[in-house]
């Protein structure tokens, strides 16, 4: 990491925290010299933060003393910039938001697959493959041949499953599911099995593992990984990506999309042109010329919207990984 980037460190953990609440004031305490989201629930840990190695390895170090985190996995990876408006600690129901309380992550999920192995699990003609994010996140990049519920949260997933099984699964013996780090996955493995599907596996660490762990001549992604912050995307290596979002509909833009003639900056694009009445691009506009005016003075803007929700993060800022 070279001295001009800035370190962003993606987690979660499902542990047992029987007073969330107590955890809140010391985790802010020690995320003081961060930025991000962390989410707390009964059900354990997720978040992503940014900041220099130092303040990072600060938070990390406290989270892996919190009561079950000691095995806490962190995906590291470097922005050229600062990718968080502000820092948050929020406390949630669950930490990757799915509907279904009966679902236990910590009693039996599917089986990991380290990402060296996904290649040979997905290209076995057993095997079924599902993407388990969300319609936006799938539509910049996905593995070929996976199967896109098309829904719009994560909450939408067992009611998709349990309507398209039959043709989801369709003779094919092992179903492997991935999504951005593996969180979704703990809870979709987690359903199917309850559903009674045993032969259940997914992607270790999620696309984010994958793309820094296989090489970009091995590797069987196609396209860019939708990120839950500024940087937006991120590709092989984990270097960021080529997308921007629109800040009036918060979905990701390629090249394409931004030349447009519909595409204006800060107040819309080819997919929301029109849905918009003159208040409001008004005040996209407006948004938009405050956000320069405080770049031009190398401020940060804290009028920009979040970015899209996260699946599993229901709530977005945090990441849905």
């Amino acid at each position: 990491m070279s001295s001009s980037e800035v370190q962003v460190a993606a987690l979660y953990r499902f542990a047992r925290f029987d007073d969330p609440t107590a955890l809140r004031a010391p985790l802010e305490n020690v995320c003081q010299d961060v930025r991000g989201t962390i989410l707390l629930a009964p059900e354990g840990i997720n978040g992503t933060i940014a900041g220099s190695e130092a303040a990072i390895a600060r938070v990390i170090d406290h989270i892996r003393a919190l009561p079950g985190c000691a095995d806490l996995e962190v995906k590291y990876s470097t922005a050229p910039k600062m990718p968080f408006y502000r820092t948050k600690i929020r406390l949630k129901r669950e930490i990757v938001t799915m509907g279904q309380p009966d679902i236990d992550p910590l009693q039996d999920t599917g089986h990991y697959v380290a990402p060296r192995d996904w290649n040979a699990l997905i290209t076995d003609p057993d095997t079924v493959v599902i993407d388990t994010r969300n319609d936006y996140e799938v539509s910049i990049g996905s593995f070929p041949g996976a199967i896109d519920p098309k829904t719009q949260s994560f909450g939408e997933f067992p009611q998709w499953f349990r309507e398209n099984r039959a043709s989801v699964i369709a003779g094919k013996t092992k179903v492997a599911m991935f999504c951005t780090g593996g969180i979704r996955c703990e809870k979709s493995t987690a359903f199917l099995k309850a559903e009674g599907i045993d032969q259940v596996y997914h992607l270790q660490g999620g696309i984010l593992k994958y793309l820094e762990d296989v090489p970009a001549t091995e590797s069987l992604w196609r396209g860019e990984c939708f990120v839950f912050d500024q940087r937006v995307a991120v590709g092989p290596g984990l270097i960021v990506g080529t997308h921007s979002i629109c800040h009036a509909c918060r979905l990701p833009l390629n090249a394409v999309d931004r030349a447009s003639p519909l595409y204006v900056q800060g107040v819309s694009c080819a997919a929301c042109h029109g849905t918009r009445n003159d208040r409001e691009r008004a005040g996209f506009a407006e948004r938009q010329r405050q956000a320069e005016l405080a770049q031009a003075r190398g401020d940060a803007h804290f009028g920009a919207r979040p970015m899209p929700e996260q699946p599993d993060f229901t709530d977005t800022e945090t990441n849905e990984r």
